[in-house]
């Protein structure tokens, strides 16, 4: 697809920027904010820019290609956008946007369970070539018909999350009253008033919902009761039991995102696990923890052959593709910045920041003078 950049919006620092003015304080803290204190989402960002590149420049050097190939496809660029939940909240019909340009973009979209479409829509925009992140249920009956549902829909790539045994502690959405779902206080309510956007997108598509769950809720649901039936539902801990289980249906690939132990990752290279997504959930969940480029890169240098390994968690643009993937990632995500996009441009923002990230990574392919995108790794600064 040709590649459309806003020249008004260049990086993802004036999208978020753009964003922060555009969306409820509400919603956009929901998207921007990590867990406790921001030690590890800080941290996400300042470990991966402490990775340096080498410029060979007077190798031989023709042009450098960005495709990549993951799982038997060839994607245009080594990345793609992450799963994120609530997305219509923070900005309407936001996965769909996103799908949609990642499509036409040629990169992988994953849908989470929690987000506000559906397995089946985000399939029919995507010809089937979306991913699914599982959140795991408690009841073995939704788990089952999830994944059936997900098979049917033609999804080839399923990701099982390892890394919210329990929700995390964010001050800012404990003070903005979002909980599942949000609340509706006359704080936010007068905030929604200032931002018409927003406002008139929301009355457009409609209140945000978990579509891939209505099935699975009880008709009439008092809205003030989802949050405490969500917490049920999403009870079901994961464990090697339940990954073998869901091995045994799953007859595509298989991916677990979360793990960062090398315990961890023997466990899922055992059980037949196809790949791993390298992730701390974006610095949400676990302030104590590691950045996701530390465990990645020991990960990738012990198990790469035997199980694809990516990463998600304090990316933002081209360079800090480049630095994971030279890094020994063999593919990377994001989120914030794509949803930093659709909240800044609304419908255009899908194509916009692919466009930009793409534009970013070739620059920096061609600037160390490396052809192709396996061969990052060569011009890391050890």
């Amino acid at each position: 697809m040709e590649i459309t950049i806003n020249t008004k919006y260049p990086s993802v620092t004036d999208l978020r920027n753009r964003a922060m003015v555009k969306m409820p304080k509400f919603a956009f803290e929901y998207l921007d904010g990590g867990c406790n204190e921001d030690i590890n989402l800080d941290k996400n960002r300042s470990d991966l820019q402490k990775v340096e590149l080498m410029p060979q420049y007077l190798s031989k050097f023709d042009k450098s290609d960005t495709r990549t190939e993951l799982f038997g496809h060839t994607y245009a660029a080594p990345f793609g956008i992450a799963p994120v939940g609530l997305q219509g909240l923070m900005w309407p019909n936001s996965p769909e946007i996103l799908a949609k340009a990642a499509f036409a973009h040629n990169i992988p979209f994953i849908l989470s369970t929690v987000t506000t479409s559906s397995i089946e829509r985000i399939a029919e925009l995507t010809e089937g070539k979306s991913w699914f992140q599982l959140y795991h249920p408690a009841d073995e009956k939704i788990k089952r018909d999830l994944l059936d549902r997900a098979a049917n829909a033609g999804t080839n790539v399923l990701i099982i999350l390892a890394d919210v045994p329990t929700f995390g502690f964010r001050p800012r959405d404990i003070r903005n009253g979002l909980a599942m779902p949000p609340k509706m206080s006359m704080k936010n309510i007068l905030e929604i008033f200032t931002k018409p956007d927003w406002a008139i997108q929301t009355l457009i598509h409609g209140r945000p919902a978990f579509k891939t769950m209505e099935p699975y809720m009880p008709k009439g649901l008092d809205l003030a009761k989802l949050g405490e039936l969500m917490d049920v539902t999403f009870s079901g801990r994961l464990n090697t039991d339940r990954i073998a289980s869901i091995r045994e249906q799953w007859k595509g690939k298989l991916v677990i995102k979360g793990v960062v132990s090398e315990e961890d990752a023997e466990k899922a290279i055992g059980l037949g696990v196809d790949g791993l997504i390298v992730s701390n959930h974006g610095g949400r969940q676990l302030d104590a923890g590691q950045s996701s480029i530390v465990p990645m890169t020991h990960l990738a240098e012990k198990f790469k052959g035997q199980i694809k390994i990516m990463v998600d968690s304090g990316l933002r643009g081209g360079p800090d593709i480049a630095r994971a993937m030279a890094s020994g990632a063999e593919f990377t995500f994001m989120g914030r910045s794509f949803m930093y996009g659709v909240g800044a441009l609304g419908k255009d923002g899908g194509n916009h920041t692919i466009s930009l990230m793409k534009r970013e990574f070739q620059q920096v392919m061609e600037q160390v003078c490396c052809e192709k995108v396996e061969d990052l790794p060569k011009f890391l600064v050890r």
